[in-house]
């Protein structure tokens, strides 16, 4: 299998090497000697002719590579700690985009997942209108029992052979990251397996069309009520782990903004909205869609932002949406030493650390925003610049705020697209100051003091039977064995542990 797995790994360098992306790679400074060879050989074999662009390079490589490397680009385009941020950037552009597998083989698939003829499921199927990675999407129509009439679906289509191929190419990507850990030192505080560990997980749940209908369900239950934003439906009778139909979505691609525009639509009202869901579902929601760039956004008929495509989703805890939030706030109102507390507060600053001078360090970001026209403020770019702040602090890696800055960056261009005048700050203060008055002030307080009673409740209920289990366990180990005499204060600690949980409990109460 090792012999597998390097062979694998010795294809894909000539390939990365054959379209010149191993002049972009960020490789370590200074170059070992092997490392400096290999490079020259790597010129030596790099195809004349070869797209200039670095993001040009990888696409042409990873496309070639297959399914598990486009996936790999699209992963580490969120962890700019692990590629540096101009590869990440790289990648960012990088294009899901492979050749269709043909009608015929979505069929096969169709009939292998429901085990019945495709017609028996939709009445009408069309040849392939897009194709990714992971899967193709077709246009279908299909009647529900009862009803006469047909209604459009999108029907996604899990690409044949794609769970085993990437299995395959797993076992490369280990062997890499155990190589990379071995050989080069440095590189083990960015912990290269657990990163592919989280690859591994992240593409098999995103092959699981059931989780994506979920994913899905879940967004439309948290945005019912939202403002100009919607999701389409999922047809669960018609979706498996293989195929997930959808409601149709007719509307323009928000890529097409001469189209949008000759429609009708408010393009600065489009801009604001895009920008003020987006800051919804990460704030509010705690659940967002990680991969919102203009192929997955559209703009219906009475001009609501229809998203699709809920394979790659962003979660924030509790804590980590009101860090972004307070964040946000405080960066508004210019109250720096507010963004410095909660981030000592939260735990990403290490107590060791300066607080004043940290504040001053975040001054030192916000303060270049003033006087500049809302147009030129990026919030994308105060993140990253934030996070690049922080690392200074020894604020160690977030994913979910990596992901989530670089899904910022995505959701910002496409905004700007429809408005390069889009005031981000006025869009997303709104929001921002909704979600601090609610959870911040009196009412959010009050739910809290209710939650931290209900806690102290249940663990009041479960005294009596700790008290018990403290109890049994004491005795058992106070009775005297066969042979052996145990001393009675061995049981001391147990009871000193028991009734320290009842003073804490009513202490709190």
């Amino acid at each position: 299998m090792f012999l597998v797995d390097l062979a694998r790994l010795a294809r894909a360098a000539y390939v990365l090497a054959r379209e010149g992306v191993a002049t972009v790679l960020p490789f370590p400074e200074p170059r070992p000697l092997g490392l400096r060879i290999a490079l020259v050989f790597a010129a030596l074999i790099q195809r004349r002719g070869t797209a200039v662009s670095g993001a040009e390079r990888l696409t042409a490589a990873v496309n070639r590579l297959g399914p598990s490397y486009v996936k790999l680009g699209q992963f580490l385009a969120t962890r700019p700690d692990v590629v540096g941020r101009s590869m990440a950037d790289d990648l960012t552009a990088l294009q899901d985009n492979l050749p269709a597998f043909g009608l015929d083989g979505a069929k096969a698939a169709i009939r292998l997942s429901f085990g019945v003829e495709p017609d028996r499921v939709y009445t009408a199927l069309s040849e392939p209108i897009a194709a990714a990675s992971i899967a193709q999407v077709h246009k279908g129509k299909v009647r529900d029992r009862g009803d006469d009439r047909e209604r459009a679906v999108a029907v996604k289509v899990l690409r044949p052979g794609v769970e085993r191929r990437f299995a395959s190419d797993l076992g490369g990507f280990y062997l890499a990251a155990r190589l990379i850990e071995r050989l080069h030192k440095a590189s083990r505080r960015l912990k290269p397996l657990a990163v592919v560990d989280t690859l591994a997980r992240s593409v098999s749940l995103e092959m699981d069309f059931r989780l994506e209908a979920a994913a899905l369900s879940e967004m439309a239950e948290n945005t019912r009520d939202d403002p100009g934003f919607r999701v389409p439906s999922v047809d669960w009778e018609r979706s498996s782990r293989t195929v997930l139909t959808m409601e149709w979505i007719d509307g323009r691609k928000l890529s097409d903004v001469e189209g949008i525009r000759a429609d009708g639509h408010d393009m600065k009202a489009l801009a604001a909205t895009l920008i003020q869901s987006f800051l919804r579902h990460a704030i509010r929601d705690g659940f967002f869609h990680a991969d919102m760039h203009q192929g997955n956004l559209f703009v219906d008929a009475e001009g609501r932002i229809v998203a699709v495509d809920f394979g790659i989703m962003g979660r924030l805890g509790a804590e980590e949406r009101r860090f972004l939030a307070e964040i946000l706030y405080g960066f508004i109102t210019r109250d720096y030493r507010r963004v410095a507390r909660v981030h000592f507060e939260a735990g990403y600053v290490p107590p060791d650390q300066d607080m004043e001078t940290f504040a001053q360090a975040l001054r030192a970001v916000g303060e270049p925003l003033q006087g500049h026209k809302a147009s030129e403020i990026s919030m994308a770019r105060l993140l990253t610049q934030l996070f690049e702040v922080t690392e200074l602090f020894q604020m160690e890696t977030r994913p979910e705020l990596i992901m989530l800055q670089k899904t910022m960056v995505v959701v910002e261009g496409v905004a700007r697209s429809l408005d390069p005048e889009l005031d981000m700050w006025k869009s997303a203060e709104p929001v921002v100051t909704e979600w601090v008055a609610r959870n911040l002030g009196p009412i959010g307080q009050a739910q809290r003091l209710f939650g931290h009673l209900g806690a102290i409740a249940a663990l009041g209920a479960r005294l009596p039977a700790l008290a018990d289990d403290f109890s049994r366990l004491a005795a058992s180990l106070t009775a005297p064995p066969p042979r052996r005499h145990w001393p009675p204060l061995l049981a001391a600690p147990l009871w000193i542990i028991a009734l320290a949980l009842v003073w804490i409990a009513v202490h709190v109460i």
